[in-house]
């Protein structure tokens, strides 16, 4: 385990269309924008709980501005999450020079 945590790298992983998350985000209240967060942060914990071994990644933020999180994984995650169900798109953080 010692050894995937140093080979963890950040990744950001962005999810199909949702209608939930649409409606949600069509609020303008504050009620709206906080039961947003609440949606998007449990979507994406259940969605890496049931794809990958707990404690084998550190999820380290949900956007709300698009349906995505950006969590610190391995390669092999990563390939692991492409194939998941409703994820359309998993990208390692690029540094920039």
């Amino acid at each position: 385990m010692a050894n995937d945590q140093k080979n963890r790298e950040l990744y950001f992983v962005f999810l199909n269309f949702d209608p939930e998350y649409e409606r949600l985000r069509a609020s303008r209240t504050k009620r709206g924008a906080y039961e947003l967060d609440l949606y998007l942060s449990k979507k994406h914990d259940e969605l890496l709980a049931r794809t990958l071994e707990q404690g084998s990644y550190k999820k380290t933020l949900s956007l709300v501005i698009v349906d995505g999180f950006a969590v610190e994984i391995t390669d092999d995650q990563a390939k692991v999450l492409r194939s998941a169900k409703g994820v359309r798109v998993v990208e390692k953080n690029q540094q920039l020079a």
